[in-house]
C-alpha cells in the first residue's frame, strides 16, 4: 500500500461541530486489579512529550463504568430511553417478520444472502454493544449459516468509517499537534473500522511504519445509553423469570465495565504491554510495540503487523501458513492466560488474531481483557481433572467453588444429574468434547437445578467459544481439549500449590491403588507441552516426596517396593529351586510363583523408565549425583527401615504358613486310606470313578 502525505482537516473546522461531547459519569474510586507475584508489574505508560514544540495536552481522566451514575442520568430521560428501546426491538421485529414472510412463500434459501446482510445493517446501526455480538456469531460455522457467517465477518473491520475531519480533529486534540507535523504519512482514509474506532496506516518522523487507531465520535454516551436499556432488560427478567438464576445483572456490569475500558485506549496500550511481558515469550506469538508519545486516550500509535487473518484459507494457502498449527499456537496461549497468569484476551474475534508471513499468531485490540484470580484458575483445572476422572461428586464441589453454585446447595441430587450427562457425553475420550459441547450439555441442567453464571465466567466462555469458532473454520475436526490436555497435565505435574498436589493425588490414587495408566497418560501428554521441563518435574517430585505433604506417598511407596522385593525374592528362590531339582532329576515342571499384581507393578515401573527416557531434555547421568543425597535423608533411612520390616513379616509369615499347609499335606498322606472319605484343608480331593466302585 502506498502511504500518502496527510491530508489535515481544515483550520475552519470547528471539533464541536463534528463531535457529540462524550461526557460519562466517573466512579468515585478506580478499579481494583488484583496483583500476582508471578506477574512482572507493568511501568505506567511515560508523560506525553511536547511534539514538534507544541505544548503537551493534559490528559482527561479515564472512563469508567458507573451503573449507579448512568441509571439516575437515564432515568430522567424516559423518552430518550425508549426512543432507543424502540429503534432496538423494530428492527428485530421487521427482520424476524420478513424470515417468517421468507418461509410462508418458498423463498427463504433465495431470499437468504438479503437476509444476511439486513442483519449485518441491523447490527451495524445500533452501534458497538450490538457490533460485538455479530462479531462473536461471525465466529461460529457450527451455529450460523454460511452466508449469514460471511455478511457478520465483514463487522470485524468493515463497518462505515466516520468523516476524516473527525479523526484528524481528534488526533490534534489528543497529541498536541496537527496530524502532518506528528506523522510522516498518513493514508488519506482508513485502511479498517471497527465498533469502536477506525484505523490509518501511517510512517513516523523516525522511519517506523504504524497503525494509528482513533475514536469513534460520541461513543461512550451511546454505549451508557444502551447497556443501561439492557441491564434494565436484564434486571426485569432476573426478576420475574424464576427458571433465571444467573445474575444477570452482574454479567452486564462486567461487559460494561470492559466496554468501558476499551474506550480509553491508554489503557489499551498498558494492557498490550502487560500482555507482551506475560506471554510475548511464547513459541510464535507476536505483541505489536505501543509508541506512547503518539497515544492518547482517543488516539492509539502502535506498530502496523503485516498479516492475514486465520479465517481467510485462500491467502492462508497461498502464503504457505500452517493454520492447524498457528490455531494449536493460539490453544496454548489462552490456557496460560486462563489457567496460569489469569489476565486474558476477551475478545478473540479473526479480525485480532493474524497469522504473519513468518508464520507467527500476531494479536492485536487490546482494548477488551479481562482477570481470572488464582482460586478461579485452580477451580477450572481441578475441575478438567474430576471431568477426566469421572469425579462427579468432586465436579459437583467444584462448581460450588467457581460460584456456579451456592455453598448450602444440597449437591446429592446434582451429582448423579452431572454422571449423566457426562457420561454421555465423554464417551470413549474426553479429548473428543469440544466447550460448545460442554456448555450444552450443562445448560439443561442449568434449569432443572440452581445453577447460576458468574460474571466472571461470561467473558471466558465467550473467549474460549469464539476461538474454537476459529478452530473449527480452519479444521471442523479439531479438539480443542485434545490440545489443551498436554497444558493440564503438564500443570498437574509441576504446580507445586496444594490445591494441584491434591488434585494430582485423587487422579493417580483410588482405593488406595495407585493408578499406573494415569501416571503414563500424564506423563506422555505433559511432554507435548512445549515449555514441559522433565528434570524440573523430577526435582520438585523428590521434593515434594520427602516433605511432610508426601508422606501419603511414601506410606504407599513401601508397600510397593515391599511387594516387588518379595515378587522378586520368591521368583529367584524358584528359578533355583528348579535349577536343583533339575539337575537331580526332580524338576517335572517350571513353578512360577510371583503374583500376577506385583510382576504387572515391575513392568509398570519398566513403561515409565522408557516414557523418561523418551521424554525431550531428560538426561538419566543427572541423577546419578542426586542418589547419595537421597540415601542420607532421615526419611529415605526411616523407608528403608520400614521395607525390611514389612519384607520381613511376610517371609516370616509364609514360611509358617507353607510350613503348617506342609505338615497337613503330610499327615493327610500318612492317614490317607484310613482317613480317605474326608477332605483335608488345603487339599482337592477327588472321587474314583464310579465303575471303581465295589
Amino acid at each position: 500500500m502506498n502511504l500518502k502525505t496527510v491530508s489535515p482537516a481544515s483550520p475552519e473546522t470547528d471539533s464541536k461541530a463534528l463531535m457529540e461531547k462524550q461526557v460519562v459519569p466517573i466512579p468515585t474510586a478506580p478499579i481494583a486489579v488484583e496483583s500476582n507475584s508471578s506477574q512482572t508489574a507493568v511501568p505506567a505508560p511515560p508523560t506525553k512529550q511536547p511534539i514538534e514544540n507544541k505544548p503537551p495536552v493534559i490528559e482527561e481522566e479515564a472512563l469508567r463504568y458507573d451503573p449507579v451514575a448512568i441509571a439516575a442520568e437515564y432515568s430522567r430521560s424516559p423518552l430518550q430511553v425508549l426512543g432507543r428501546s424502540l429503534g432496538i426491538v423494530l428492527p428485530f421485529v421487521f427482520f424476524a417478520v420478513g424470515i417468517w414472510w421468507d418461509g410462508l412463500w418458498g423463498r427463504r434459501t433465495s431470499n437468504e444472502r438479503r437476509r444476511a446482510v439486513q442483519m449485518r445493517k441491523i447490527l451495524t446501526n445500533l452501534g458497538p454493544a450490538y457490533i460485538k455480538v455479530g462479531q462473536a456469531l461471525s465466529t461460529r460455522p457450527d451455529l450460523v449459516p454460511p452466508l449469514f457467517l460471511e455478511e457478520l465477518s465483514r463487522l470485524q473491520d468493515q463497518l462505515p468509517a466516520f468523516p476524516n475531519e473527525v479523526a484528524f480533529q481528534f488526533i490534534e486534540e489528543e497529541l498536541g499537534a496537527r496530524p502532518e507535523q506528528v506523522y510522516a504519512e498518513l493514508t488519506p482514509d482508513p485502511v479498517a473500522a471497527a465498533s469502536l474506532g477506525q484505523v490509518y496506516k501511517g510512517k513516523l518522523k523516525t522511519g517506523e511504519t504504524v497503525a494509528v487507531k482513533v475514536q469513534r465520535p460520541g461513543l461512550a454516551r451511546r454505549i451508557a445509553l444502551d447497556i443501561y436499556i439492557l441491564r434494565l432488560l436484564a434486571m426485569w427478567v432476573q426478576n420475574n423469570i424464576k427458571r433465571v438464576r444467573s445474575d444477570l445483572v452482574a454479567i452486564m456490569d462486567e461487559f460494561g465495565t470492559r466496554i468501558f475500558e476499551e474506550m480509553d485506549y491508554t489503557q489499551e496500550g498498558r494492557n498490550a504491554e502487560r500482555f507482551a511481558q506475560l506471554y510475548g515469550h511464547l513459541q510464535d506469538i507476536y505483541i505489536p510495540h505501543i509508541y506512547w508519545q503518539y497515544t492518547g486516550r482517543r488516539v492509539l500509535t502502535m506498530e502496523w503487523v503485516t498479516g492475514t487473518k486465520l479465517t481467510d484459507m485462500e491467502a492462508i494457502k497461498t502464503g504457505g501458513i500452517d493454520a492447524k498449527y498457528l490455531i494449536e499456537v493460539g490453544v496454548q496461549c489462552s490456557l496460560r492466560q486462563l489457567l496460569e497468569h489469569g489476565f486474558f484476551h476477551a475478545d478473540p474475534h479473526p479480525g485480532n488474531l493474524l497469522a504473519t508471513p513468518d508464520g507467527k499468531l500476531a494479536y492485536l485490540d487490546f482494548g477488551m481483557m479481562s482477570e481470572v484470580k488464582p482460586y478461579q484458575r485452580y477451580g477450572l483445572l481441578e475441575a478438567v481433572v474430576h471431568l477426566v476422572n469421572r469425579d462427579f461428586e468432586g465436579l459437583a464441589k467444584d462448581y460450588v467453588k467457581l460460584e456456579f453454585l451456592t455453598p448450602d446447595t444440597d449437591l446429592t441430587p446434582i451429582i448423579p444429574a452431572l454422571a449423566n450427562v457426562f457420561n454421555d457425553a465423554l464417551g470413549a475420550s474426553v479429548a473428543e468434547l469440544n466447550f460448545k459441547s460442554i456448555t450444552d450439555q450443562l445448560s439443561a441442567l442449568m434449569y432443572e437445578y440452581p445453577f447460576r453464571v458468574p460474571a466472571y465466567y461470561a467473558l471466558i466462555i465467550r473467549s474460549l467459544v469464539t476461538l474454537e469458532g476459529i478452530a473449527i473454520n480452519v479444521d471442523p475436526n479439531f479438539k480443542v481439549l485434545s490440545k489443551a490436555y498436554p497444558y493440564v497435565a503438564k500443570r498437574l505435574l509441576t504446580d507445586p500449590s496444594p490445591e494441584l498436589r491434591t488434585s494430582l493425588k485423587d487422579l493417580l490414587f483410588k482405593d488406595g491403588s495407585f493408578r499406573w495408566n494415569r501416571l503414563e497418560n500424564l506423563l506422555r501428554n505433559a511432554g507435548q507441552s512445549q515449555d514441559y521441563d522433565i528434570n524440573q518435574v523430577l526435582d520438585q517430585t523428590l521434593d515434594f516426596l520427602f516433605s511432610d505433604r508426601g508422606a501419603f506417598i511414601r506410606e504407599r511407596l513401601v508397600d510397593e517396593v515391599v511387594k516387588a522385593l518379595d515378587a522378586y525374592g520368591r521368583r529367584t528362590f524358584d528359578n533355583v529351586t528348579y535349577s536343583l531339582r533339575e539337575r537331580v532329576g526332580l524338576a517335572t515342571s517350571k513353578q512360577v510363583a510371583t503374583k500376577v499384581e506385583a510382576s504387572q507393578n515391575a513392568q509398570n515401573l519398566q513403561k515409565i523408565w522408557e516414557i523418561l527416557k523418551e521424554t525431550p531434555g531428560f538426561d538419566p547421568m543427572q541423577l546419578v549425583p542426586v542418589i547419595p543425597q537421597l540415601l542420607m535423608k532421615q526419611e529415605t533411612q526411616r523407608m528403608g527401615q520400614k521395607i525390611a520390616g514389612r519384607l520381613a513379616q511376610r517371609v516370616i509369615a509364609r514360611m509358617i504358613r507353607e510350613a503348617l499347609l506342609q505338615d497337613v499335606s503330610e499327615e493327610v498322606l500318612h492317614n490317607g486310606h484310613k482317613n480317605s472319605q474326608k477332605e483335608a484343608p488345603g487339599t482337592k480331593f477327588i472321587l474314583p470313578p464310579a465303575a471303581a466302585i465295589r
